[in-house]
Formats: C-alpha cells, structure tokens, sequence
C-alpha cells in the first residue's frame, strides 16, 4: 500500500458521484425483465377475456425469456471484468431456471403452477430490481445501501 496523493484523494469522491448518476446495463436487463413479467401477468387476463390474449402472452413470454438471459449476460459481465459481486449472477441464473421451467409449465398447460410461478417470478424481479436501484457501488469490493 502506497501514500496517495491529493489529487487521486479528491479525485475518488468525483469518479464515485459519476457512478452513482448512471444507469447501468444490469439495471436496464433488470428493468426490462421486471416490465416483462408485468407485461405477463397482465396478457395473462386477456386470455380470459380477449382472443389476442393468447398470442401477446406467447410473444411477451418469448421478450420475458430473452430480458431474463439479457440480465444473466449484464450480471455477468458486471461480475468479471467489473469486479463485482458474484452474488447477481446467481440470481439472474436462479431467475432463468425459473423462466424455463415456466415455459415448460405454459406450454404444457399446467395453469395450477403455470400463475403461481409467474406471480412469484414478479415478486422477485421486483425485489431484484428495488436492490439493484437502491444499492450503489462501494468500489471494486461489493454494493453498500444508501
């Protein structure tokens, strides 16, 4: 560990202020996943209601489906090269196993755990979302809450 000098000293608190403006492409991924899902839930009631229900629920479960590997793909790329926590990507991955088993149950109409799947899926995205919008970086070693 060497001295630092005044200008890195007053430099970090600018660079981090920077940091803290930007909206990063986790929260975009985890943005567009979140409105996915609610998209879902609500195409999902259109279905008893309208015969364009079933086709914007199969066209919004395929967008579902590629912003869930999107956020895999942004959590992982914010893990390695950007030094943050391992701890995202696990749940984008988690969040993905779920999707697929989601597809799975849709397509095989089984509505019995095909809905409560999805409304728990919103119920975590949302929770991922409100973390990952209400958390910001610490540097290189991890997240810190406001």
């Amino acid at each position: 560990m060497g001295t630092r000098t005044t200008a890195e000293t007053t430099a970090e608190p600018e660079m981090a202020k920077e940091r803290a403006g930007r909206v990063g492409f986790v929260q975009v991924a985890i943005s567009l996943q979140t409105v996915a899902t609610f998209f879902q839930a609500a195409t999902a009631g259109l279905l008893l209601t309208s015969v364009h229900g079933e086709l914007l629920h199969g066209v919004g479960a395929r967008v579902m489906y590629g912003a869930s590997m999107l956020y895999v793909l942004a959590a992982i790329l914010a893990w390695r090269p950007g030094g943050g926590s391992p701890r995202p990507v696990l749940y984008a991955t988690g969040f993905l196993v779920l999707a697929s088993a989601q597809v799975l149950l849709g397509i095989a109409r089984v509505a019995s755990l095909h809905v409560p799947l999805g409304v728990l899926m919103f119920g975590l995205s949302v929770l991922a979302l409100a973390r990952e919008y209400f958390t910001r970086p610490a540097g290189r070693g991890g997240r810190v809450s406001r």
